[in-house]
């Protein structure tokens, strides 16, 4: 008496076999886990709260961050002064004309600092500058 194949009914296994399905997930996972952190515009800063929010644009901004320790950042690239930081900013408002422009300041820096940077925003022709903020929660 030997084993005998397909259970001894002559049939086909009508089991689901969900062992391609749990692969499939758990490498589409991972693919999320890694490229989420890179999709964030910007650099990371802890950002002020406010109690009322202006519903932002469809445009895509320009993104002008300012660490804690003042550090000047124009999308993700830095930039070490000033001069630098605002002929940057002059080229990419040249290539596209009245652009929104979204700052992103730390919270634990003062308002000259925040005022520094818009004034070099100004300069270089920003017409309308937004603050990046928390927004409140709704519970």
């Amino acid at each position: 008496m030997g084993m005998s194949a397909g259970g001894g009914r002559g049939g086909i296994k009508s089991d689901i076999n969900v062992t391609p399905l749990v692969d499939v997930v758990l490498v589409l996972l991972i693919i999320f886990m890694v490229v989420t952190p890179m999709m964030q515009r910007g650099q990371s800063v802890e950002l002020p709260r406010a109690v009322q929010v202006e519903k932002d644009g469809k445009d895509d901004p320009l993104v002008l961050s300012v660490m804690p320790d003042r550090k000047l950042f124009v999308e993700a690239q830095a930039y070490p002064d000033d001069a630098t930081f605002q002929t940057r900013l002059q080229a990419e408002l040249r290539q596209t004309p009245g652009r929104r422009i979204l700052l992103k300041a730390d919270h634990s820096l003062s308002c000259g600092d925040v005022q520094r940077v818009l004034k070099l925003a100004r300069s270089a022709g920003a017409e309308r500058v937004s603050f990046g903020v928390e927004t409140p929660d709704k519970s």
